[in-house]
Parts: C-alpha cells; sequence; structure tokens
C-alpha cells in the first residue's frame, strides 16, 4: 500500500513518535493504522516520543575541559526550569558534554548516531530517548561545539548554566594567563559579541549594516536638510561605534571601563613576558532563538519523506 504524507501527519498527530519512526510503521504494517500505533508502543517510540510537538526552551548549557587544551560546549534543552534544576538532568547533560568531548561528529544528527560512552549498547539518541520516558519531559540535545587547541582553553558558566563560555586563547598556559582568559569569558557572557576583532566582520556585514542606516538617516526629519557627505560621514561614525560594540577587543573591559579588552590584554601580555591573545570563542545561551511555531506537518513530512 502507498504510504502517504496525509497518513503519517496523522499517525504523528496519534502518537507524537518521529515522522520517520511513523513512515516506518506504516510500511511495516501495510498502512494499517492500528497495527501502526501499537508496532511504535511495542518499539517504544510513541512513549518516548509522545511531546515531540512541544517546545524545548529551557535546559542547561555544559562545559568541560581537560589540561586546559581539550574542551567541549553543549546545550540540552528541557521543556520547563524545574527539569533544569534536576540534578538526575544535569548528570545527564554532563554525560552529553563528556560525550561531545571525545566526538568526531561533524554535526547533531552524526552526534546523535554514535555510540553513547555510558553504555555502548546504546546510541547517544538512544539514551536521550530513554531519559525522555524517564524524566517525562521533551530533550533536545540542541548543539555542541569542541576545541582542541595548543593554546590556552578555559570555560566560564553562568546563571547556575543559562550561560556558557568557552575561549580559546593564545600565551602560556599558567594560572594568571588563565585568570585573564576567565575575565574575558566572563566578558563574552555579560556582553555578548558576535567577533573577536573586526578582521573578522564580514564586507556583506557592513554593507547590510550601512543600508540600515542609511535608511534611518533618510527617515529622520532633522537630517532632511544635510547634504549627502554629511550624512555619509554620520552613517560610518554610526558604523563604527556599533562595530565597537561587537567586536570583543574594541569593547569596554567590563571591570575597568578605562581599558578596553585589547588593551586589558597588553597588559596582561606585559605581566606575563608573553604575547596573550583571544584566538575565538563560543558563547551558548540556553534557549536562544527558539521560539513556537505552527508546523504545517503535510508539507514538512512531504518534503523529508521526497514527497
Amino acid at each position: 500500500m502507498a504510504i502517504t504524507a496525509s497518513m503519517v501527519k496523522e499517525l504523528r498527530e496519534m502518537t507524537g513518535a518521529g515522522m520517520m519512526d511513523c513512515k516506518k510503521a506504516l510500511n511495516e504494517t501495510d498502512g494499517n493504522m492500528d497495527a501502526a500505533v501499537e508496532y511504535l508502543r511495542k518499539n517504544g517510540q510513541a512513549k518516548a516520543e509522545k511531546k515531540a510537538s512541544r517546545i524545548a526552551a529551557e535546559g542547561i548549557v555544559k562545559a568541560v575541559v581537560v589540561d586546559n587544551k581539550k574542551a567541549a560546549i553543549v546545550e540540552v534543552n528541557s521543556e520547563t526550569d524545574f527539569v533544569a534544576k534536576n540534578e538526575d538532568f544535569q548528570n545527564y547533560v554532563a554525560d552529553v558534554a563528556a560525550q561531545a568531548l571525545d566526538s568526531n561528529a561533524p554535526d547533531i544528527d552524526a552526534f546523535l548516531a554514535e555510540t553513547w560512552k555510558a553504555d555502548a549498547s546504546k546510541t547517544v539518541r538512544d539514551a536521550l530517548t530513554d531519559k525522555i520516558a524517564v524524566i517525562g519531559e521533551k530533550l533536545s540535545i540542541r548543539r555542541f561545539e569542541k576545541i582542541d587547541s595548543d593554546g590556552v582553553v578555559v570555560s566560564y558558566i553562568h546563571g547556575g548554566g543559562r550561560i556558557g563560555v568557552l575561549v580559546e586563547g593564545e600565551g602560556p598556559n599558567t594560572d594568571q594567563v588563565r585568570e585573564a582568559l576567565t575575565n574575558v569569558a566572563m566578558q563574552v557572557a555579560a556582553l555578548s559579541p558576535k567577533y573577536v576583532s573586526q578582521a573578522e566582520v564580514s564586507e556583506e556585514y557592513k554593507e547590510h549594516e550601512k543600508e540600515i542606516l542609511l535608511a534611518q538617516a533618510k527617515n529622520d526629519p532633522k537630517n532632511a536638510s544635510k547634504p549627502e557627505n554629511i550624512i555619509e560621514k554620520m552613517i560610518i561614525g554610526r558604523l563604527n561605534k556599533e562595530l565597537k560594540e561587537v567586536c570583543l577587543l574594541d569593547q569596554a573591559y567590563v571591570k575597568d571601563g578605562d581599558l578596553t579588552v585589547a588593551k586589558y590584554l597588553d597588559q596582561v601580555s606585559k605581566a606575563a613576558g608573553e604575547k596573550v591573545s583571544v584566538r575565538k570563542f563560543v558563547r551558548y545561551e540556553t534557549g536562544e532563538g527558539l521560539e513556537k511555531k505552527e508546523e504545517n506537518f503535510a508539507e514538512e513530512v512531504a518534503k523529508q519523506m521526497g514527497m
């Protein structure tokens, strides 16, 4: 029997199981809906995936660092803050971070398909499914990133896991340098820069921002009588100010407003007798960008099934 997108949609709504699981169940039962429900129940998928349509926007960020050379950071989401504070959930997230530390997966799908370090009889996805069944909420391993460095890596976790930061720096692996880089990680957590320096900012980004600033300037009645060259200078000035806000090294250092982060690192370099700099940073904030969306399941199913 031909399996249609509407059949998969109906089974998904009945059981909450994943789309591909629903398709497989229907194929295995020759399109018999009742038998497909039973198939999913027997395989545990209906129970574990029952909350799949909910939004998991709470949770925590966890980082793990080994010898200040190797590090991983993960965000694992839950539906409620209550679960995010649960010790069992937090221990699970620590296991996910440990998994990420040794993972070579290029993306989340590959990561979920890996053998679970804590139990080699399962995949990461299996362990997640089991944890969903135990905790009773939708959980999601949203993202992860690794750093393997010949420099120095530090982490900073803020607000009990609401924000997590990794900073990779260049310099000697000393207490003094690690403390300085941790201060920089706190800066990243607090002010959320987009780039390390202006050298990372693309011309496309600059042009896009200039277009926005130009539109704002032209819509301001106060600028109606100003010549184009004056408006252009205004835009350049505003763009430069914006870049100083989004580029870490140009930001005012939170612990000493008389310094930029770049000047603070210059001071650290002099004290350390060796150049200390920031190569990269990773900043995760729990739930950022997540929101409830109405889904067109028929279109989604059709796209994923190639219909």
